[in-house]
């Protein structure tokens, strides 16, 4: 082989090492900015579900307040009902006792 042969042979060998190198180099950089940046998304995450959480929580007491407000509510309406019989029944006797007098 001729020696221009060689020295090329040998120049492209380390352009090819070169470029291997500076790749496996800014893999592991790129590699290490994306655990980084997963690492701050997942803490933002926890902190989301932080929140959400206790907003969940606020809200089942809303929901169970207002449940109880609602059957109390029925009790009231069942109750009315009743007394509305009760005060047709005492108009009625009150009707009968006057047109007797």
């Amino acid at each position: 082989m001729s020696e221009a042969i060689i020295v090329a042979l040998i120049t492209g060998l380390c352009a090819v090492v070169s470029q291997i190198i500076i790749s496996a180099t800014s893999t592991k950089e790129l590699y290490s900015k994306l655990d980084e940046q997963s690492k701050l998304a997942d803490e933002r995450i926890k902190g989301d579900l932080a929140v959400i959480r206790t907003e969940l929580n606020e809200l089942r007491k809303t929901v169970e307040k207002h449940n109880t407000v609602i059957e109390r509510t029925y009790q009231v309406e069942q109750e009315l009902k009743v007394q509305d019989e009760k005060i047709k029944v005492v108009n009625k006797r009150l009707a009968d006792l006057e047109s007797k007098a």
